[in-house]
């Protein structure tokens, strides 16, 4: 079996300036804070961040807007860190906010290999700017295109060592679909433990989609 543990500073010679990441987490809850650290120390540049919000001052992908480690955000809302708005008027920050059950089936779909999905959000609105529709039973529906990444960062309360994911309560939200949607996905562990001591039941994230383990998370 592949040994997937590493130390944080071998999971950032993953991650380059430029890369499009996907960051677990809900303000905060269930982000990734080790790896998130890693890319502030590392001073990693220029990143395309995908993932619910833009964490809060000081915590979770708040500290990457500070660090101004981020070119653009795609979020479902930014209200949370006065930062995030300061930037993007300033024009420093490029921020595209998507309804959040749209993020979410979004990354589903980047993940599953579909072509995109259909939902009737946003019609009407500015958020169905530049975006095809189609018309089904009468109902106007906005193509939402698949997101993808180059590496998705996320939390788990207890990792097994062969990369076998369990969340804990609402640190899950968008872990798990994160992990199926990017080339590289890394997982910041609360606890790690040997294979077999994780119950297969409590298996949120398979494996097979986890290609590094960072202990240490808090």
């Amino acid at each position: 079996m592949k040994n997937k543990i590493v130390t944080v500073e071998e999971a950032m010679s993953h991650i380059h300036d430029g890369d499009t990441v996907m960051i677990g987490g809900f303000m905060a809850c269930g982000t990734p804070e080790i790896l998130v650290d890693g890319i502030v120390k590392k001073e990693i540049r220029e990143l395309h961040v995908i993932a619910n919000d833009s964490g809060i001052p000081g915590r979770g992908i708040g500290k990457l807007i500070s660090a101004k480690a981020i070119k653009s955000i795609t979020a479902s809302h930014i209200g949370l860190n006065p930062e995030t708005g300061a930037q993007m008027v300033n024009g420093e920050l490029e921020v595209e906010l998507v309804p959040q059950g749209s993020l979410a089936e979004k990354i589903r779909a980047g993940g599953a290999g579909l072509g995109g999905v259909l939902t009737p959000t946003g019609v009407g609105t500015d958020v169905e700017n530049g975006k095809q529709k189609i018309t089904l039973a009468g109902v106007e529906y906005l193509i939402e295109m698949p997101l993808k990444a180059d590496v998705a960062l996320i939390r788990g309360s207890i990792v097994d060592k062969a990369g076998n994911v369990y969340y804990n309560a609402t640190t899950k939200n968008f872990n798990p679909c994160m992990a199926t949607a990017a080339k590289t996905v890394i997982v910041a562990a609360e606890k790690i433990v040997e294979v077999g001591e994780l119950d297969p039941n409590q298996v949120m994230t398979p494996a097979i989609f986890v290609d590094y383990i960072v202990g240490g998370e808090v």
